[in-house]
């Protein structure tokens, strides 16, 4: 009884685990956009970012110095 108790719970870990990879595959198209006094003044080449680096980015808050404000853009 013991046995079965722990392949069901092992099967479910399992389980949990392989549904929660899906978000790190996600993948979208990235890039910086600097704006001066709140109009756009230039952005770098788009990218393409997946898994924990495009968590980080999303996650990132933008860089203000004075009037220039550097953000993060995903499409």
């Amino acid at each position: 009884m013991k046995r079965k108790i722990f392949f069901a719970s092992l099967l479910f870990l399992i389980a949990i685990a392989f549904n929660s990879c899906e978000v790190l595959s996600d993948c979208k198209t990235c890039r910086q956009v600097t704006y001066i006094d709140g109009a756009w003044d230039h952005e770098t080449e788009p990218a393409e970012y997946c898994g924990a680096i495009l968590i980080s980015i999303e996650a990132m808050d933008d860089y203000v110095n004075g009037n220039i404000r550097t953000a993060w853009e995903c499409d």
